[in-house]
């Protein structure tokens, strides 16, 4: 897990609790939670999440300097746009391929 300490850490989480089978991140009010599965491969992985946000361009920013704004590979980001259920939405896609939608709370 400590790639995904230190991929997390440079978007501004923190460890809360960390042991062999629990990982807890917090970034001000947001909270991750990682559980160990070393068969996970990036490339097919179905792991997501969502995270609701107040200031979604504050998370965007963060991620910029540290996911590439592409269409393939991972670490990634999408920029945030307003989708079809009138949502602003960006994607964030970690080292281990787990898909983040960054969701502007409206």
């Amino acid at each position: 897990m400590d790639a995904t300490v230190a991929f997390y850490a440079a978007l501004g989480f923190d460890v809360g609790f960390r042991d062999e089978a629990w990982l807890v991140l917090y970034r001000g009010d947001l909270m991750l939670e990682f559980f160990p599965f070393p068969e996970v491969d990036p490339e097919t992985s179905s792991f997501s999440c969502c995270l609701r946000v107040d200031d979604l361009d504050a998370l965007v920013a963060a991620c910029e300097p540290v996911a590439p704004v592409a269409d393939r590979g991972w670490p990634r980001l999408h920029l945030p746009t307003v989708e079809s259920s009138g949502l602003r939405i960006g994607y964030l896609v970690d080292p281990d391929g787990t898909l983040l939608r960054l969701i502007h709370n409206s």
